[in-house]
């Protein structure tokens, strides 16, 4: 029933093994006792997916992929009540209380989102630790995560799936949060050695290469237990990333991201490619480092977009929690530009989110390794050649957007590069059966959002990380 990529379909039965052997493991996990009941899940399975194109035709249509990231939100969170989709109206508290799904806004309260918070949410499958999380403030989170957005403040992403095409299973590579996720979105493993993975994120800030003598990352071993500051300095060495493929090729290449460096905690915390040693002190840094990432509009407006692109917002322009509520009109401004561009009938833009952000969600996130797969996440794919409303079903993970990329350039593997372990891209589903390449390419119809493009061309860095876990 699932769409697999010519490298995954061979794994299909190595990973329901995979599945079993880790439902052992998974038994260390937090959360309370739980309970065995389901929540009431809405949108049926819907059809298989559609056959996917081979990898002769994807390359013939699509030489521009666009990775646009956001922060911290489930799929339930956002796409609470979309037709075609899976998601639930009510879920459970660890003590088996039932609670129904409320409204609120997308600006809130932060929920903790590390990887002890993820194990605990996820609850050895119940999905009914996230009421024992903590918000910004301390206190437990209770029934405050049981929430969804109210839909008028994301419309432009409602449009944006409801025109185009919708995923409603991607998820993180990893349980925890946000450095981890970024880590995944340019390498698709955090391992530092086989069966040893980074977790959660630098103890001291600025994070990467740029981080105070003495920064420690914390450790995750393959019985899930979590080891503190034990951790090599966060200027990682131990694995390879898609610019080292990408460069061998020849492809060119963008990071657009606040600025590293002066007084810009924003960038120096939220730039991950300054947590790579060759990409922080090689020629790729001031080559490849896109700032502000505004840039992105007057480059795609004016055709000079890189061949593969990933797009970090600003503080102001995320979906965190506490940053207010133009992320949908950041996001928006960057699809319009593309649209509106010479490069929409040959580009792809991903819209995802890098963490459930402590949100419920109702799907239980299939455990491939000791560090994953993470808590569901939205994903939105936006193309000339996109199906039009089409809500995909296929399991995607992280790798698949990074498999993906690989598929259009013609790009090996990651492990065969031969440095580090724990890449994903092998094994993830394509994520290709959200296009249909027998239709002529679609028109390009402008998003409707709040804020119009000139006020992201003219605003100001806010200097602040859109995301401090």
């Amino acid at each position: 029933m699932r769409a697999l990529s010519g490298r995954g379909a061979a794994l299909n039965d190595r990973r329901a093994f995979v599945l079993a052997v880790l439902a052992a493991i998974a038994g260390c996990s937090g959360g309370g006792s739980g309970t065995s009941a389901v929540p009431p899940v809405n949108g049926s399975p819907g059809p298989p997916p559609q056959s996917t194109p081979p990898p002769r035709v994807v390359r013939a249509h699509i030489k521009h992929v666009v990775i646009v990231v956001q922060e911290n939100r489930s799929f339930d969170n956002l796409f609470f009540g979309f037709k075609g989709a899976q998601y639930a109206d009510s879920g459970y508290m660890h003590d088996g209380t039932k609670v129904p799904l409320r409204e609120t806004s997308l600006d809130g309260h932060d929920i903790g989102h590390a990887w002890s918070d993820a194990l605990g949410d996820y609850d050895n499958g119940k999905m009914d630790g996230f009421d024992l999380n903590r918000t910004g403030d301390g206190s437990r989170a209770g029934t405050y995560p049981y929430r969804y957005v109210d839909r008028h403040e994301i419309e432009p992403y409602w449009s944006m799936a409801q025109q185009y095409a919708l995923a409603d299973h991607m998820f993180p590579t990893m349980l925890g949060g946000s450095f981890t996720a970024h880590l995944d979105l340019i390498a698709t493993t955090a391992n530092l050695q086989p069966g040893l993975s980074e977790v959660d994120w630098p103890l001291l800030m600025p994070w990467g290469c740029d981080a105070p003598g003495g920064t420690k990352t914390s450790l995750l071993d393959t019985q899930r237990v979590e080891h503190l500051s034990q951790g090599p300095f966060p200027c990682f060495t131990q694995f390879a990333t898609l610019a080292d493929l990408l460069d061998a090729a020849h492809v060119s290449w963008g990071y657009y991201a606040p600025k590293v460096g002066g007084g810009d905690t924003g960038g120096r915390v939220w730039t991950e490619f300054d947590a790579i040693s060759k990409i922080r002190h090689g020629p790729d840094w001031s080559r490849n480092m896109i700032s502000p990432p505004s840039r992105v509009l007057g480059d795609a407006t004016s055709g000079n977009l890189p061949s593969v692109a990933w797009v970090i917002p600003d503080w102001r322009d995320s979906d965190h929690p506490g940053s207010g509520t133009d992320g949908p009109s950041w996001v928006t401004s960057v699809v319009n530009a593309i649209g509106e561009s010479p490069d929409w009938n040959s580009t792809a833009i991903v819209v995802l989110w890098d963490d459930w952000g402590g949100w419920y969600d109702n799907v239980v996130p299939p455990q491939l390794d000791f560090r994953g797969l993470g808590i569901r996440v939205p994903c939105i794919v936006i193309s000339a050649y996109a199906r039009k409303g089409y809500v995909s079903h296929t399991e995607y993970e992280f790798g698949s957007v990074l498999q993906f990329v690989e598929e259009v350039f013609s790009l090996p593997p990651l492990s065969s590069l031969g440095l580090g372990s724990g890449y994903t891209d092998q094994r993830a589903y394509a994520m290709t059966d959200v296009f249909d390449f027998k239709q002529p390419p679609r028109s390009f119809h402008p998003i409707a959002a709040p804020r119009p493009r000139a006020f992201f061309l003219g605003e100001k860095p806010s200097d602040r990380a859109p995301d401090d876990e």
